[in-house]
Order: structure tokens, then C-alpha cells, then sequence
């Protein structure tokens, strides 16, 4: 969504970069080309202004001139102004005190309000909560139908006393202020402590639209009233989110469609437009496509700091503990990395999500924006459908693998045999790494992390005999040296003391290089 935002603020301080002191000149040249990226954005020229005024009377003043890197500190404030236009603090669910809580979603026809309630719903039922979907909207051809596969979907039931409309030309039939109110009561009969109405939209902002929005508010008093917006509308959603925060006075705004390829102009414009706070934000179309709204961790997405947090959240929901602490313990007794525990982790990852957007949220990855639209995630079918041809005993002996082995693993998994010799090559490439860091070795070519070079030159420099420039010294160790023992061991030599070594004693699974 903010690729292109991103690309352009990126490029812009760039240009900062190395330089000891900005002049105003600097400034006014770095505030111009943060006016043209927002606008390009199709952020509202009202934001704009109070952006760019803030940004620059801040550039000037005493944090930057008395900076040690002026370039970094104009970074941190562009970054605490966008923080601040997205909202400033994350918003969460204000819960009734009395059960149930009640949340009406609003919006246009093709927002996505539907498919947005059965994935707050899933959301809300995984935080330990009993939602109820209440099926409102009457007017859109098969809208109860699809909450319902939807609610299906979520595992949370979904109340429907009307089917609703199956095509344009059919007559919507049933009162949805009615079904509102009944569905509360409903929800309240059986003790669910959260309801989401669903209510109907239009192409456009009308009356006729606005009133049924506005009765169905009077009628169940909602604790929550989300405005759904589509974040690729652009300019027209200030008018849109204006025109619905007078009919219905929401409390929150939910972005929809996040993942598109539009300069999400609609969601650095609404909060600052409305005073309504960003709350939710869907970013795909399956269930689980839907995140909390965080401001912080959104600025830092767009001037591609990454989003660590959000990416450790989703490990932690998806990430089965029993395998990690399998992995763990593996690794503490120097156990070899097989293939099996490459397929297992692999399936770890899956469960996170979009490998594209898990890599978006990397802080400092090395890796470019035309790389991250190149990478193909369907390669990781591959390599797993490769993995699963192989026998249980070739994934724990990758040396069995052969000729012949791997042109049946090939055929078996529909790929080229280059592609199983890539895979074997990059796996042992990883094995050896997993050793060596299991070792103590560290993470090869990291800082501190060994490599083996440097600690063999100078174990060789060690073993050069010394000299001496005064021959009074010279003598003095040569009698030294004359004088030791026969068979005494000089330095840490293993000689001798490998005869008195106990197996037993050694760390688990070594006893195989003795044998």
C-alpha cells in the first residue's frame, strides 16, 4: 500500500545523508519533496499543510542544528509527526461493563464490512470472547449469506432471521432496525458477550442510507460504532468518512483492503480529518488478514524502519512451543540438523503467513522492494513437495542421496533434478552453519562470530620458536628447555590425557566421533 510513499521519503533522506549541519536551504529542499510524496499519496492537502508546517519548524529549531547527525534526527521527526497523524496511541475495544459489548460496523457498499465482521469476530473469539454476528444487512444480493459462511468459517454463530435479497431486482423484505435489536436480545438470551452488526451500504452517501445507519444506532445503543473505509479510494475518503461521522458519530475507523497497490492516502488523511482514531486494519482476504492498528509500528513500516513487533506477535500465535523447545534442546546437545527439522521449521514459518509480508516487516533486510514483488512463494511448495519425495531415513542421511535417489525425488515432487541438487547444496550450506554456531562457534561472517582463520594464524605464530636479541636471554632459555622432562607435555596438548578421557563424561551425542 505504501510502496511508492516509501520509496520517495527513502530517497529524500538519502540525500541527507554524511552531512555535519543542514542549512536552511536543506530543509526547505527536504520539506518540498516530502510535500510532493504526500500528495502523490493522495493524502488531503489539509494534512499535508499541517504535516509539512510541523515537520519544518521542527527541522529548524534546536534538536537538529545542535544534532550530532542532523540527516537521522529529521528522519525521527518525520517519523513522530507520522505517528501522531496515524492516531498517536493504539486504540482497543472500549467492553461494556454489562455484557453484551455491541459493535456496528458502517460504511459504503464494497468496503468490505462483511467480510471484515467475520474476521473481527474470529479475532475477538481467539482474545477468549463469545461473539455473535447479527446479519442486518437486507439490501445487497446474498450479503446474510455470505456473514453466514463467513460466521461458518470464524466457528461463531451467526443470527439471520431474514435471508435477505438473492438478486438486484428482488425486493428487500424485513425491517433491519428490527433484526438489530432483536439480535441484542438474542445475544443477551444466550450469553454472548460481544455482538457485531452487520448493516447495509450504497455506492454513494444518501439519506435514505444515513437514516437507516441512524435508526439502527438509536435502536441497540452499540458500545463501538467501526466506520469501514476501502484505503484505495483516495481523496474521496475525507468527503466519505466526513459525511458518516455527522449521520452516525462513529468512535473508530477500520482500514480495508490495506494489501492493494494504491497510495494509501485514506489512512494518513482520516484520523487527522475525522479525530476518529484507526482501530483495525484488514490486509488480505483470508480470516486471519486482519491486525491490530498500531501507529507507531505503522510509520515505521512506511519509512521502512520494519515492524518487529508485529512479526513477534505473529510468531507467537502461530508458533507451536513444543517444537520450538524440540528445536532448542536439539541444538543445546549438538545434535545434527536433518531434513526433517528443515521440514518441520518450514511449516512453522508457513503458519505465520505471507512470507512477502513477513519479509516487509525485517528491519534492515537486505533486501530491495523489486526483490520482495519478485519473490516467488510458490518456490516454497517446491522445496517442501522435494523434502516430502525423500524417504524418512534419506531425510536423516542426506549422503544416501545419489544419482538415482535424486532423480526419483525429482520425478516424485514434478521438479527438475538442478532444483533437488540447489536444494541439498543450500541445506548443507545451513547444516555446516548450524554446527558451528552449536559449537560456540557463532554465526559465521557476523562480528564475534569466529570463523576459524584468524585463530589458526595465530595458534601458528604461537608455535614459532622465539628469539632473542640478547644472547645472555638466548642461553638462559635454552637451559630452560634442556632441563624439562622427557614426555612431559608442553602447552594443552591432548597426548596423554586422551588415555584417562571418559566417554560418559562428554556432552550428548559426541560419543559418535569417537567411534
Amino acid at each position: 500500500m505504501f510502496n511508492s510513499l516509501s520509496d520517495r521519503l527513502t530517497a529524500t533522506f538519502k540525500n541527507l545523508r554524511g552531512k555535519g549541519r543542514l542549512t536552511e536551504a536543506d530543509v526547505d529542499g527536504t520539506v518540498r519533496e516530502i510535500r510532493r510524496a504526500l500528495l502523490d499519496a493522495d493524502v488531503a492537502v489539509p494534512v499535508v499543510r499541517s504535516f509539512v508546517s510541523r515537520v519544518k519548524e521542527r527541522a529548524l529549531g534546536l534538536e537538529v542544528s545542535q544534532a550530532l547527525n542532523p540527516g537521522q534526527q529529521i528522519v525521527k521527526i518525520v517519523n513522530e509527526q507520522l505517528v501522531e497523524i496515524l492516531g498517536g496511541q493504539t486504540r482497543r475495544i472500549n467492553l461494556a461493563k454489562n455484557p453484551p459489548t455491541v459493535i456496528m460496523l458502517a460504511g459504503l457498499q464494497g468496503a468490505g464490512k462483511t467480510t471484515l465482521a467475520g474476521k473481527l469476530a474470529k479475532h475477538l473469539k481467539s482474545e477468549g470472547h463469545t461473539p455473535l454476528l447479527v446479519a442486518c444487512d437486507l439490501q445487497r444480493p446474498n450479503a446474510v449469506k455470505q456473514l453466514q459462511i463467513n460466521g461458518e468459517r470464524a466457528g461463531v454463530p451467526v443470527y439471520a432471521p431474514h435471508p435477505g435479497v438473492s438478486n438486484e431486482f428482488e425486493e428487500a423484505s424485513g425491517d433491519p432496525v428490527v433484526v438489530a435489536r432483536n439480535g441484542v436480545s438474542e445475544a443477551r438470551q444466550k450469553q454472548h458477550d460481544v455482538v457485531i452488526v452487520d448493516t447495509a451500504g450504497r455506492l454513494g452517501v444518501d439519506e435514505e442510507m444515513m437514516q437507516q445507519a441512524a435508526d439502527i444506532r438509536a435502536a441497540i445503543n452499540p458500545n463501538e460504532v467501526l466506520f469501514v473505509i476501502d484505503s484505495m479510494i483516495g481523496q474521496d475518503a475525507v468527503n466519505t468518512a466526513q459525511a458518516f461521522n455527522e449521520g452516525v458519530d462513529f468512535t473508530g475507523v477500520v482500514l480495508s483492503k490495506l494489501d492493494g497497490d494504491a497510495r494509501g492516502g485514506a489512512a494518513l488523511s482520516v484520523t487527522h480529518v475525522t479525530g476518529k482514531p484507526v482501530m483495525f486494519a484488514s490486509t488480505g482476504e483470508g480470516l486471519d488478514d486482519f491486525e491490530i492498528f498500531h501507529p507507531d509500528r505503522m510509520a515505521g513500516r512506511i519509512l521502512e524502519m520494519g515492524d518487529i513487533l508485529t512479526l513477534i506477535e505473529q510468531a507467537e500465535k502461530s508458533w507451536d512451543k513444543g517444537e520450538a523447545e524440540r528445536m532448542a534442546q536439539k541444538f543445546a546437545d549438538q545434535e545434527d540438523f536433518t531434513l526433517e527439522d528443515f521440514l518441520a521449521q518450514m511449516q512453522q514459518v508457513r503458519k505465520m503467513g505471507s512470507m512477502k509480508k513477513m519479509l516487509a516487516m525485517m528491519p534492515g533486510a537486505a533486501i530491495s522492494k523489486q526483490q520482495l514483488e519478485q519473490f516467488d512463494e510458490s518456490q516454497i511448495d517446491r522445496i517442501e513437495a522435494i523434502v516430502r519425495s525423500m524417504t524418512p531415513h534419506e531425510r536423516v542421511a542426506p549422503k544416501l542421496l545419489n544419482g538415482s535417489r535424486r532423480a526419483r525425488i525429482a520425478r516424485g515432487s514434478g521438479v527438475h533434478v538442478s532444483e533437488v541438487n540447489q536444494l541439498m547444496e543450500r541445506f548443507s550450506q545451513a547444516q555446516k552453519m548450524m554446527k558451528k554456531m552449536a559449537a560456540g562457534g557463532g554465526m559465521p561472517g557476523m562480528p564475534g562470530g569466529g570463523g576459524g582463520g584468524k585463530g589458526k594464524k595465530q595458534a601458528a605464530k604461537g608455535k614459532k620458536k622465539q628469539k632473542f636479541g640478547n644472547p645472555a636471554k638466548a642461553a638462559q632459555a635454552a637451559k630452560e628447555q634442556s632441563q624439562k622432562k622427557p614426555g612431559t607435555p608442553s602447552g594443552a596438548a591432548f597426548g596423554q590425557a586422551s588415555k584417562d578421557l571418559d566417554p560418559s563424561a562428554l556432552p550428548k551425542g559426541f560419543d559418535k566421533f569417537l567411534k
